[in-house]
């Protein structure tokens, strides 16, 4: 496996913390939050003044056990180091409510889906491997600043933001992509970044109450954002080819006398940047100076195990619509459930089930296949792919779990002569 030079910084940043508690008796506690623990109390001293440390990591496997277009039984592994710093301004330079956050990501690796599953003339829909992608580089993923106002009601965000880190939002433990959070992103990722690219905007939020807001964003739509590259560009010069303004409302209840918790997100998103007009043919080189969507995010836990609602049953649903003349998925959905704590001997246990459908446009497909004719290639032929996952979460300790999980994938890439895969998975959580 091929690691960038920035994955020893973080591998170092975690030796060095290992190395400033090595004698503290909270490392490698089962009952602590972090694997490294409290680095002897200083990492309780430092948050107390203000600065509080994250180091995660994450690893996801996935073998083809059958199917796909190269049933050969291959096994593929890509991984995330995350590192972050938050600075609480409030308690630092009396900036009331107010806060600075610095985080680097370092992935690596290689995604089964597109070296396995899917005909390279199709190209990917979505992925078995959700942590794979934008290249094995370290990335400046968070570098804003937010401030709260009149209690709370009203806060802003400045800086540089992945689209995903606050629209479309959904606590996925699922490791299909298309079964996570931000699909929009997923779906569109020419001009709405996820995790862990980032982009220079504005986010405005208005909470009337704790149970509902409404939320505008300004993102600037530069292609060079995502060119591994320009991995750690604080500022791109040049390349600005428009805006992304996202919206949201939502409506975050607590329900029943167990105060279930639930998030109900609806939204759309709107680009001023130029794109392809597939409803033309690829002669007319027709472009159009708009794109936009609507999407929507249900998650609502419905049953409380004897009475705590830290076990129970949820239920999830996420969809999306985006325009005809320039979208490659059209349209997408998804649903499932999942339950914490199946089982009293492992209350912090998961298991989750979730199915995703996706529809490629019709009039993308139509273009990219003139445009193989014209060229003399291969004919790419996508239409709509499944995806389903069972997952089970074994919680070790809050900080080390290990997730594996089973996947099937219903014409991969979308082309209905690919035979449909059965994937083995496995992902592992670290936070040190």
């Amino acid at each position: 496996m091929k690691y960038s030079r920035g994955c020893c910084s973080v591998l170092a940043l975690g030796m060095m913390a290992a190395g400033a508690q090595a004698h503290a008796a909270s490392a490698f506690d089962p009952n602590g939050d972090y694997m490294f623990g409290d680095w002897g109390g200083t990492r309780t001293d430092l948050a107390e003044q203000g600065v509080t440390f994250n180091l995660k990591y994450i690893s996801e496997s996935a073998y083809n056990v059958d199917g796909g277009y190269r049933d050969d039984h291959a096994v593929k592994y890509s991984d995330q180091w995350t590192a972050g710093v938050n600075f609480d301004l409030d308690k630092l330079a009396g900036i009331q409510d107010a806060q600075f956050q610095i985080t680097l990501t370092d992935r690596n690796g290689d995604d089964l889906t597109r070296e396995r599953l899917v005909n390279p003339n199709d190209g990917a829909i979505s992925s078995v491997q959700e942590v794979w992608g934008r290249g094995n580089v370290v990335r400046l993923t968070q570098f804003w600043f937010k401030q709260k106002l009149n209690d709370g009601q009203f806060s802003y965000k400045l800086g540089r933001i992945p689209v995903g880190d606050d629209f479309a939002v959904y606590n996925s433990q699922f490791q299909n992509l298309f079964l996570g959070s931000g699909e929009p992103g997923n779906q569109n990722g020419g001009i709405w970044y996820n995790w862990p690219v980032s982009q220079w905007a504005a986010v405005g939020r208005w909470n009337p109450s704790d149970e509902y807001y409404a939320q505008l964003g300004f993102f600037n739509l530069n292609p060079k954002n995502a060119n591994p590259d320009h991995h750690l560009d604080i500022y791109n010069d040049s390349g600005t080819t428009g805006t992304l303004i996202p919206a949201e409302v939502g409506w975050t209840p607590t329900l029943g006398s167990n105060d279930l918790p639930g998030a109900y997100r609806f939204g759309g998103y709107y680009s001023t940047a130029d794109a392809t007009d597939y409803s033309d043919t690829p002669a007319d080189d027709s472009t159009t100076d708009q794109r936009y969507g609507l999407y929507y995010v249900i998650d609502q836990q419905v049953t409380a195990r004897n009475g705590d609602a830290s076990r129970g049953l949820s239920v999830f649903s996420l969809g999306g619509w985006n325009d005809d003349d320039s979208s490659f998925i059209q349209r997408y959905v998804s649903g499932g459930v999942t339950y914490k704590g199946p089982f009293d001997a492992r209350p912090k246990d998961e298991v989750g089930l979730g199915l995703s459908y996706a529809k490629v446009n019709d009039d993308y497909n139509d273009y990219q296949r003139t445009s193989a004719r014209t060229s003399g290639t291969p004919l790419p032929s996508q239409g709509e792919e499944y995806d389903g996952e069972l997952y089970y979460s074994v919680h070790l300790t809050n900080w080390f779990k290990v997730r594996p999980n089973v996947q099937y994938i219903v014409h991969p890439g979308g082309n209905s002569d690919t035979d449909n895969a059965w994937v083995a998975g496995a992902s592992v959580l670290a936070t040190f």
